[in-house]
């Protein structure tokens, strides 16, 4: 069962009840995200997630892993473009330790130097593993390339240069001027009370009227859209393999044909029985891992491909993707492919929405992205209502070449490719 709250300062409290479970997850969450930084302070959102663990008025770094390892309980936080999260999971009959641990980091962190210092250097080790796991760092490259200067295509974690030139103050200054009640929803799932939930938080979180926590103007805004560039971008890096990204603009996250969207991806890249895997991995072996996906975010999206391919498949590859989606926008799609798809789809939500965890997130973005929540039936209405003819006219919109965006990573010293976004 679902309730919300919303407390005099502007802070959002949701829950779901769920009976059957012995497990609580409960989530901070602040509308920001590396989407709401200038230029040069990218990355230091992700900064401030790791920060907040590293020791409280109360306790220290150590104490906060020792008291929810001593639990069996887990702790962490993620970053994402336009939102952040701090959340625990754990036993129902600790969710009182939960509370009190995730609302004291939230409110009580020191921001202590050493600890900023020795934080810094982790997070230089971060950016630099990301930049030797090429299959995810190709997805950054994209981005930039994509959106070109925008907040939307930097890098979560920052980079290099900006990271090394944050320090306690814009921490501070920053935090007080994000993380604002209007963008603070406290989301909790599983085995609790929602009343229960509600009294604690409002004990904790509700009363905080400071400098630090201002409830004016304190809803997110969008900012100034992206300007999305098209092209064929090449980075070189002595690699084995090609890593690329193929994209198109998108849709927003509450666009009325996400239904339709989520179809599409299946069908062409979501999935083992997917076109664009049974093309290119299945029948001629032309890569490990192929794939579709979806970014969606309050005003844009886009669509896009990955592959991992040799340099000598590279052209194939690229060539086979453009000729799936050609032969999508040309409407050869049969009922049964979409049927089977919309099926295929039901079963992946449910089966993602098992945890408390996972229903923890999913009733937050909901309150991000929509201002209410979308129960699993609504959400399987919205997928059996798509039709042929609504896949068919989404492909046309979006898989146009012109508007096409390649980035590739890669050793391209060994060999130079000739790419056309023409199908």
């Amino acid at each position: 069962m679902f309730a919300k709250r919303v407390l005099d300062n502007g802070i959002r409290i949701l829950s779901e009840e769920m009976a059957d479970t012995r497990s609580v997850t409960l989530g901070i969450w602040v509308e920001n995200g590396s989407r709401h930084e200038s230029h040069h302070q990218n990355g230091i959102s992700h900064f401030i997630e790791h920060l907040l663990f590293k020791g409280t008025e109360r306790r220290t770094a150590a104490r906060i892993a020792e008291e929810m390892d001593s639990v069996g309980g887990v702790v962490n936080a993620f970053t994402a473009k336009e939102y952040t999260c701090y959340y625990a999971k754990v036993l129902d009959e600790h969710l009182p330790l939960a509370i009190d641990l995730l609302t004291d980091i939230f409110l009580h962190s020191l921001f202590d130097r050493e600890e900023i210092e020795r934080e810094r250097s982790v997070i230089l080790q971060e950016i630099s593993q990301a930049e030797d796991t090429p299959d995810d760092y190709v997805h950054d490259l994209f981005n930039l390339d994509f959106f070109r200067d925008h907040p939307l295509g930097r890098p979560i974690c920052g980079q290099s240069a900006t990271v090394l030139n944050l320090h306690r103050e814009d921490f501070l200054k920053f935090v007080q001027d994000r993380y604002l009640p209007g963008r603070v929803i406290v989301s909790g799932a599983g085995h609790l009370r929602h009343e229960d939930l509600v009294r604690e938080i409002e004990g904790r979180l509700g009363a905080v009227q400071n400098e630090k926590f201002k409830t004016q103007n304190s809803k997110s805004k969008i900012e100034d859209p992206p300007r999305l560039r098209s092209g064929v971008f090449q980075h070189g890096k002595p690699l084995e393999q090609v890593h690329l990204c193929l994209g198109v603009a998108g849709i927003h996250q509450s666009h009325p044909l996400r239904y339709a969207a989520y179809a599409l991806n299946t069908i062409l890249g979501g999935g083992m029985s997917s076109r664009l895997f049974q093309e290119i991995r299945e029948k001629r072996g032309r890569a490990y891992s192929v794939y579709s996906f979806l970014a969606s975010y309050q005003d844009v999206g886009y669509f896009g491909v990955y592959a991992g391919t040799s340099l000598d498949w590279t052209e194939e590859v690229v060539e086979l993707t453009l000729k799936e989606m050609k032969q999508l926008a040309a409407g050869e799609v049969s009922e049964q492919e979409l049927e089977r798809t919309k099926s295929q789809l039901i079963g992946n939500m449910i089966l993602g929405l098992e945890t408390s965890d996972s229903w923890m997130s999913h009733i937050a973005k909901n309150e991000i992205y929509f201002g209410q929540p979308i129960s699993l039936e609504d959400i399987a209405h919205g997928v059996r209502l798509v039709t042929r003819s609504d896949i068919i006219e989404l492909a046309r919109s979006l898989f146009r070449t012109e508007g096409m965006t390649l980035t590739l990573l890669g050793d391209f010293e060994k060999k130079s490719l000739t790419l056309s976004l023409s199908a």
